[in-house]
Formats: C-alpha cells, sequence, structure tokens
C-alpha cells in the first residue's frame, strides 16, 4: 500500500460560496491521526475564507461514511500519551467544526461508526440515505465514545446516546438517526447529491454574516469543549491500553 493510501486522502472543490470537502481511506474511510490533523487543518482554513459560506464534508465511495478511528494506529499505541495524543485528534475536529465560522453541511451516502458518528454530529445539517445507519461500538472494544459523546448528545439527546451506547452490537437505522435528529432528511442515493447541492447553494445565497451568526447561536453553551473533548481523550487514551481493548481490536482485525 502506497503512503498516501495508508494516510487517506482529502480534497476541498470550490464552487461559488460553497465548499466541497471530501475525505477518504481504504479502510472503510476510517482516520490514521494524520488524515485527521490533515481535516482539521481545512476545516480551520475555510473557516477563514471571506469567498466560502458552507461547507460540504463528505466522504469516498458508496456503502461507508466514516469507521471511525483507525485500528492500526489504535492497536500501535504503547502508553497513555500516544492514546491521549491519538484520541486528542478527534477533539480538535470536533472542535474545529464547532468554531467553524461556516454552516457545515454533512452529506452521508452510507453506514457511520464511532467517530463517523460524532462527525455527523458535528455537522450544522446532515442528508442521508436510507442506507445510512449508525452505531456507537465502543464499548464492545473496552472503550467508550468519550471524546465524541457532547457532540452526539447535542444532536439526539443523552437517552437515545445511552441507547446506542450501550447498544453496542447494534446498528441504528437511518430513520432512527432521523426521528432523533441527527440527520435532517433522507433521500435515495440516486438523489443525495442533488439534495445535498440544492441546500447548500440556497444556503450560500444568504447574507454570509447572517449566516456567521446563526452558526455562533447554534453552538451557544458549548465553549467549555476546549478543555473538556482533551479530558475525554485522556480517559479514552488510558482505557484503550487495557488488555480487554487489545484483545478486541485484535479479534475486530480478523
Amino acid at each position: 500500500m502506497s503512503l498516501e493510501n495508508q494516510n487517506g486522502s482529502l480534497q476541498t472543490i470550490f464552487n461559488n460560496a460553497v465548499a466541497t470537502v471530501q475525505f477518504g481511506h481504504l479502510a472503510s474511510n476510517s482516520f490514521p491521526r494524520q488524515l485527521l490533523d490533515r481535516l482539521t487543518a481545512e476545516i480551520n482554513s475555510l473557516s477563514l475564507n471571506e469567498t466560502v459560506s458552507v461547507i460540504i464534508l463528505q466522504s469516498e465511495g458508496t456503502k461507508v461514511f466514516c469507521s471511525g478511528a483507525s485500528f492500526d494506529e489504535l492497536l500501535q499505541v504503547e502508553n497513555e500519551v500516544q492514546g491521549t495524543t491519538f484520541f486528542s485528534g478527534f477533539a480538535h475536529l470536533l472542535n474545529a467544526m464547532r468554531n467553524c465560522s461556516k454552516l457545515i453541511i454533512g452529506r452521508v451516502q452510507g453506514k457511520a461508526v464511532g467517530g463517523g458518528v460524532g462527525i455527523i454530529s458535528a455537522c450544522d445539517y446532515a442528508l442521508a440515505t436510507p442506507e445510512s445507519a449508525i452505531k456507537l461500538s465502543e464499548l464492545a472494544i473496552g472503550i467508550g465514545p468519550f471524546v465524541i459523546e457532547p457532540a452526539v448528545s447535542r444532536k439526539i439527546g443523552k437517552a437515545a446516546m445511552a441507547e446506542m451506547t450501550l447498544a453496542a452490537h447494534e446498528w441504528k437505522s437511518a430513520e432512527w438517526a432521523l426521528n432523533n435528529k441527527l440527520f435532517s432528511e433522507i433521500h435515495t442515493a440516486e438523489n443525495l447529491d442533488d439534495a445535498v447541492a440544492s441546500f447548500a447553494q440556497k444556503l450560500s445565497s444568504y447574507n454570509p454574516e447572517a449566516l456567521q451568526e446563526m452558526k455562533k447561536i447554534i453552538w451557544e453553551g458549548t465553549e467549555h469543549w476546549e478543555s473538556l473533548l482533551i479530558e475525554r481523550a485522556a480517559i479514552t487514551g488510558k482505557l484503550v491500553l487495557s488488555d480487554f481493548s487489545k484483545k478486541a481490536l485484535t479479534q475486530f482485525k480478523k
């Protein structure tokens, strides 16, 4: 496998005031730390781009939106410092999305697991397909969705968050995600791109200053996430070192 394939891909396409950011990785669009950092940097850069009003966040392929953290890198974690550093990548990405001055639309074409659900939760509006099932499988590998929990709970509520977390082997349907406000709309796979593009163009036609002020209001009360998500990363970074996690991750890799 080439270095580029190992680290994944990231590209941004501009269409008037809309920036479409696409990430990808051969391992079910999972995130090694380098790809997390690249996406975080891109979101931060677009936040400062005065020609952009709206960001579309999407992934490659058709079946999986994002499968979360890279299992290969998780298995390489040898101490708490490395664990905290790895999981802080998701913390930095969610905070970048939260702090971004642009509204972020998620195009969810397929399944999402773990950190992928967190990324969808950090979008301001998400459009999906009937195939876009979701799952929080962290307890099954000896950790928990600690870093992404604030974002997920903010969207779907504590009760639904607990239901997903405790049923760690259970897929929740796209309809369930729609009913619990994680998704804003569901479209057929054939119509998803048109629906996303249409909504993004409409949104980008509005007053950019009004959009930025609305973004601030949407995320009111989350300022403490700057420190909270890093604290949660430390919890996960410690748990991933357990014998339970090491064995579970090895089994998942088989």
